[in-house]
């Protein structure tokens, strides 16, 4: 049979539609779990998309290590189960990485350092931590706020400690005067404040806290997830989101702009 001009042109765009589906169909997916409501981290725009900083990081880093990102909302707490079940491969949303955490999940290199704040209604003065004395305390449940605070609660004689599972919750309490303070990350709650205004960080809690992807115990995705968050931040993409949504430089010598062992 004699092909024809047209005969070749539609054989030719078959085959590659038929190598762009093999293509798109050899890409494994990894399924990303992220709490929505923790801007400028992960938050979800008017159309209901995911977008901020660890949404940036995770879907670059999906990409570069050869996976198909797919974003799905979980609450805090839950994503710890749904690591540890397999429904989802990485969670994001500020996770710090503790020894506690590393007992039954593994995490990649940090990407973030923060401290935790106390934040009151503007206006209140607060002197430091002893300021909680006979205060009820907001903190968002399953966090390391609520760790820290828990733990300095008889110490410092905290009235009440109320956990929320939405930071939005937490200082509409706040306002209403439901609780006294409110002790959380700060990066989160001064994006916050620039939304809803009324608040103050108080004070700063200097932690050595330091955010990762967070994975299932020994994940076969780990690896891969780590070197591609190792290449970013050695040609500055790191740095690049960081500026976009931070509005300056990463700190020289931060895990935003350091390659660091796995943990």
């Amino acid at each position: 049979m004699m092909l024809t001009r047209r005969h070749v042109i539609m054989l030719a765009t078959a085959f590659g539609l038929a190598a762009g589906s093999l293509s798109a169909a050899s890409a494994e997916t990894i399924a990303i779990g992220a709490y929505p409501s923790n801007p400028p981290f992960e938050f979800k725009d008017a159309s209901g998309s995911f977008e901020g900083f660890e949404v940036d990081i995770a879907t670059e880093a999906a990409k570069r290590a050869g996976f198909e990102p797919e974003i799905a909302d979980y609450g805090f707490q839950a994503l710890f189960a749904a690591t540890t079940s397999g429904r989802i491969d990485v969670a994001i949303s500020s996770i710090t990485i503790t020894a506690e955490r590393l007992q039954s999940q593994s995490f990649t290199q940090p990407y973030y350092d923060s401290d935790m704040g106390i934040a009151v209604k503007e206006g209140v003065t607060l002197s430091g931590t002893e300021g909680l004395k006979g205060k009820a305390v907001g903190v968002l449940s399953g966090s390391t706020g609520e760790k820290w605070v828990k733990e300095n609660e008889t110490a410092l004689g905290i009235k009440a400690v109320k956990g929320y599972n939405a930071q939005q919750d937490m200082f509409l309490d706040l306002g209403a005067g439901r609780v006294d303070a409110v002790v959380s990350d700060v990066p989160g709650m001064e994006y916050l404040f620039t939304k809803m205004k009324g608040f103050e960080v108080a004070d700063r809690i200097k932690t050595g806290e330091q955010y990762g992807l967070m994975m299932a115990k020994d994940s076969p995705k780990l690896d891969a997830m780590n070197e591609a968050i190792t290449t970013m931040k050695e040609d500055g993409t790191m740095a690049k989101i960081h500026e976009k949504w931070f509005g300056s430089e990463p700190p020289a010598g931060s895990s935003t702009v350091t390659v660091f062992a796995m943990p």
